[in-house]
């Protein structure tokens, strides 16, 4: 199957984003027990190059992207607030365990090289979480797959436009994205993230509202240490 230009364009740095998170699966496990090799550790390097790439990939395409005057500003930032919440309701209200293990902002001071390595590495880390990450799922889940599933022509369906099946399949593929601890906050997120679309008519509102939660939850994660929800 091939894709044009404009199906490309929301498709694309979604698929570029995903391929490589398998990719970090796979070295990893590649790595596993070698503490010096150079697979040991991928996130480290890998994510970096994902944020670069990612963001190239949506700079090439721009034009294509219809994101609309913000609109809305309040409910994308509450939704995005009750979304960070959910996602941390485990660990602060139910007892479960924290998320320790994952990625160490001290990861390259503690390798015996510059402190400075490390401020680049969690400035990329936040940069993609905050920015990369809300672009490239909300132009694909909101601007592509919630409209393509009303029509196969997704570009003549209206930003927003509502159809229960698409608002549901939506939901659930975003939760399976994640990891399956998330698996609860992430349907509801999910449901979230398009209601702001339906509400508001507007991309950029689901950008914001996703990036607020995303960029709540970075501040939560370095004040927790809980980088398992990294």
């Amino acid at each position: 199957m091939f894709f044009d230009s404009k199906e490309r364009a929301y498709i694309a740095p979604y698929g570029l984003f995903l391929a490589s998170i398998l990719v970090c699966e796979l070295l990893s496990k590649i790595g596993a027990g070698y503490a010096n090799s150079f697979f040991a550790k991928p996130m480290y390097w890998v994510y970096p190059l994902q944020t670069v790439l990612c963001g190239w990939l949506l700079l090439h395409y721009w034009k294509h992207y219809i994101f609309r005057p913000l609109s809305g500003f309040g409910s994308a930032l509450l939704i995005g607030m009750v979304v960070f919440v959910l996602w941390i309701a485990p660990q602060i209200w139910f007892g479960f365990a924290a998320r320790t293990v994952g990625f160490q902002p001290d990861y390259f001071s503690s390798l015996g090289f510059s402190p400075q390595y490390d401020q680049v590495s969690v400035g990329l880390r936040f940069f993609r979480l905050a920015v990369v990450v809300p672009l490239v799922e909300e132009i694909f889940w909101r601007g592509f797959l919630l409209r393509f599933l009303i029509k196969e022509d997704f570009s003549s369906v209206p930003f927003g436009a509502f159809q229960v099946r698409a608002f549901v399949i939506t939901s659930f593929a975003f939760c399976l994205e994640h990891q399956m601890q998330d698996w609860p906050a992430a349907l509801l997120a999910g449901a979230l993230f398009n209601l702001v679309a339906v509400r508001t008519k507007s991309l950029l509102a689901c950008v914001v509202a996703h990036g607020i939660t995303n960029l709540a939850l970075g501040i939560w994660i370095m004040q927790s240490k809980q980088w398992g929800f990294w």
